[in-house]
């Protein structure tokens, strides 16, 4: 089990990141503990509230949530009670179990995960102490909810989840034939038998991250015409380097035939992967500043390697995507209209001016003043800030307000907080 932990400076992002996974059917909302109402008889401000009502009984703190993520490996298919039980369990251990927090199982890779929202402000406004949580108090906790449970343990599954790879050094591998045989036969080895590709040029993005590339030469040339193949090193600048090794001289026997075949049963195996590919983009789109280069940055920390096509004046015309994790490689068309090169930059430049959108609600009777209220936010920061109301927790929990379906991506930013005057 891995453990991930972050303080985000507003519990109303975190609580938003989840409840956006919820509304686009890629999460669900397992608990809402410590409430006062079960998690479905609450809307989001309800929820929002809980933690609200909380934090604002310490004017001082600076950071007063805690969002952590607990990852299972994916061979482990664990029931739905068995989760809330490990991150009932977790919370415990790390201090929070009386803390309001909500459990959320997300949906959306290749391994089975829940996330955890929660304040770190107590009920007589001091604050959880959360200096070096992961370290200490997480680390033990993790430790000994796998051997409670019989989970695959960190180390182990930290390795799994890893390309497993070894790159190429180009600068020691072209001082021989038989180091730079040996090289390229292990990342040639790798990537044939585990990922997933459907044509050369994707066979070569996977390739490529380990410095290797596989040659059919130029069509004019000897080797095009007789269907040959060589595998060579490229170095830093992407230059071939070094002494070509035949597709035949390699165990796997990587040659042009064999890898057609792989070409025809990888398209239906390559299928049910798209979705955590197009997820990852869709999160990282919100956070690469409308720059192609931000979002390569950002999909390299969701182990996805991002292969950007130009032509000879510098013009952006395709992008390939080597995800590591489910070991497959995508054209961005491959995975739908809004994945393409020329689109990718299109919503890069919109993503943060979407507009707000209201689900119709059952209380139609105060319908009219919220879109009153959704159209004044929207000329401002386009984001939703509720108010903390003067009521008892209680009262709040129960209330019954509508509730908007909102995906502003503002929320991910950091917001000025005004300054309040007090009276002494």
């Amino acid at each position: 089990m891995v453990t991930k932990i972050t303080i985000p400076k507003s519990i109303e992002a975190a609580l938003n990141y989840n409840e956006k996974k919820v509304q686009n059917g890629n999460a669900v909302c397992l608990q809402a503990a410590n409430y006062l109402n079960e998690a479905k008889d609450m809307n989001f401000y309800q929820k929002l509230d809980g933690f609200e009502q909380l934090n604002s009984l310490n004017d001082r703190a600076t950071t007063k949530t805690l969002h952590v993520s607990l990852n299972f490996d994916p061979s482990e298919k664990i029931a739905d009670d068995k989760l809330l039980k490990i991150a009932e369990l977790y919370m415990n251990k790390i201090g929070f179990g009386e803390q309001p927090f909500i459990v959320y199982k997300h949906e959306d890779a290749g391994h089975p995960h829940i996330h955890i929202v929660s304040t770190t402000i107590k009920a007589d406004g001091g604050r959880i102490n959360t200096h070096n949580i992961g370290r200490n108090q997480s680390e033990k906790a993790r430790k000994e909810i796998e051997q409670m449970y019989g989970l695959v343990k960190a180390e182990r599954q930290q390795q799994l989840i890893k390309p497993g790879i070894k790159p190429v050094d180009a600068q020691k591998a072209i001082y021989g034939k038989s180091e730079t045989k040996r090289s390229i036969s292990n990342v040639v080895g790798a990537v044939f038998s585990q990922y997933k590709f459907t044509s050369l040029p994707e066979f070569n993005a996977a390739l490529k991250q380990f410095n290797v590339i596989a040659d059919r030469g130029k069509e004019e040339g000897r080797i095009y015409k007789k269907r040959g193949l060589v595998y060579r090193i490229l170095d830093a600048n992407g230059n071939k380097v070094g002494v070509p090794i035949k597709a035949s001289a390699i165990g796997c026997k990587p040659i042009l035939d064999n890898l057609e075949k792989k070409f025809i049963t990888n398209e239906s195996a390559k299928e049910p992967l798209k979705q955590r590919t197009k997820n990852a983009i869709d999160d990282c789109l919100k956070t690469a500043m409308g720059d192609m280069n931000n979002l390569v940055v950002a999909l390299s920390q969701k182990q996805i390697y991002t292969i950007l096509r130009q032509n000879t004046e510098g013009r952006l015309y395709g992008v390939t995507f080597v995800d590591n994790q489910s070991k497959v490689v995508f054209n961005g068309s491959d995975l739908g209209k809004g994945y393409s090169a020329a689109a990718l930059q299109s919503r890069l430049a919109t993503e943060n001016e979407k507009p707000l959108t209201q689900d119709e609600t059952a209380n139609s009777s105060s319908a009219g003043s919220k879109q009153k209220d959704m159209n004044q936010l929207k000329h401002q920061e386009k984001t939703i800030k509720p108010g903390i109301k003067n009521e008892g927790l209680l009262d709040i929990l129960f209330s019954a307000k509508e509730q908007f379906d909102y995906t502003p991506a503002g929320l991910v930013k950091k917001k000025k907080k005004k300054k309040k005057n007090r009276d002494f």
